[in-house]
């Protein structure tokens, strides 16, 4: 006997932190923000994104943005962390993976992101076939403190809850 449509739920967090450094462009949830300097990176070093990706591979139990896009792999020199998100999308519909919410802190003493997290909300959410209301991302200084605090990194943690239906016989 066929049961109703069963879900199956997972959560997963991911973090990333990268350098600011002169001469790049800064990338953020796949928004480019007029700023000084970008963040040092094998990729474009968008922690936004590269968080959200670990935090995806992780909830699915398929690694780590490190496992699938190494960076002693010429291939993902300079890479758009868009196309990194959206192939981790297509692997996730490929197992039946259904996201449910994001939510993202990006940690940042500057540039100031209150003007811009709506629009860094929308990118995810487009990016990831998802409801804008399913993404949620907050800005948070370090106040002064270490790396981020000091203006000499950006860092990222996401936080993912993703389903799968599946249909139970009994």
């Amino acid at each position: 006997m066929i049961e109703e449509h069963d879900h199956e739920y997972r959560t997963g967090i991911g973090t990333d932190i990268h350098r600011l450094v002169a001469g790049r462009k800064l990338m953020l949830c796949g928004i480019e923000l007029s700023y000084p300097s970008g963040l040092a990176g094998h990729s474009d070093g968008d922690v936004g994104l590269h968080a959200i990706i670990d935090a995806l591979l992780g909830a699915a139990g398929m690694g780590d943005i490190g496992t699938l896009f190494p960076d002693t792999d010429p291939k993902w020199k300079n890479a758009d962390s868009e196309e990194l998100l959206l192939t981790v999308r297509e692997a996730l519909e490929e197992k039946r993976w259904v996201i449910v919410n994001i939510d993202l802190i990006i940690h940042a003493e500057q540039p100031r992101l209150e003007t811009v997290k709506g629009q860094m909300k929308r990118s995810v959410a487009s990016l990831l076939c998802i409801d804008f209301a399913a993404v949620n991302v907050k800005a948070k200084t370090n106040e002064g403190l270490g790396e981020i605090g000091a203006g000499e990194a950006i860092a990222a943690t996401a936080a993912v809850l993703i389903k799968r239906k599946y249909k139970r016989t009994l």
